[in-house]
């Protein structure tokens, strides 16, 4: 059962059959355009963010197997948010505010690489990065929407 991978990046959404994808996957006996669809799909949620994607196939069976690594939560939130810094003084100067909604999406797309066992949990820490970036959020410093969160304040949204 032998396996080969290929590593390449792209941007979320945008795979393209071009020489990075088909010098590691040539030769291998699918369609190059459904690992292409594959990958598209995968990474959506991305669109615009360049992502890793790892190309994991089965020489024996021809099978493959489609894995997209994640920017840092940090890259989502300001890609999210349209801007280019955190703040230099995060205790003493928001630079912005983080929707719920938007916490939540991140949370979703960075589910696998968390350590949360849940949305919540996930959420939450999602919550505490925009501490250290001097962000509120849903107007509110990040540590009281936590516990907003604990309260089951959120829980219409936070639908699994």
């Amino acid at each position: 059962m032998a396996k080969d991978t290929v590593e390449v990046r792209f941007e979320g959404g945008s795979a393209t059959p071009g020489p990075r994808l088909g010098q590691g996957c040539g030769g291998c006996g699918w369609c190059m355009m459904q690992v292409v669809e594959e990958i598209n799909k995968k990474s959506a949620d991305f669109a615009g963010m360049k992502v890793p994607v790892k190309v994991i196939i089965d020489r024996d069976t021809k099978d493959f197997e489609i894995e997209i690594g994640t920017p840092p939560t940090t890259a989502l939130i300001m890609e999210e948010l349209g801007i280019e810094k955190a703040s230099h003084e995060p205790g003493l100067d928001i630079v912005n505010d983080l929707p719920i909604e938007t916490a939540f999406k991140i949370a979703r797309m960075k589910f696998d690489s968390l350590l949360a066992n849940d949305y919540k949990s996930g959420i939450k820490e999602v919550m505490g990065t925009c501490v250290s970036m001097g962000l509120s959020v849903d107007g509110k410093d990040p540590r009281e929407a936590q516990k907003d969160v604990d309260a089951g304040k959120y829980d219409d949204i936070l639908v699994e």
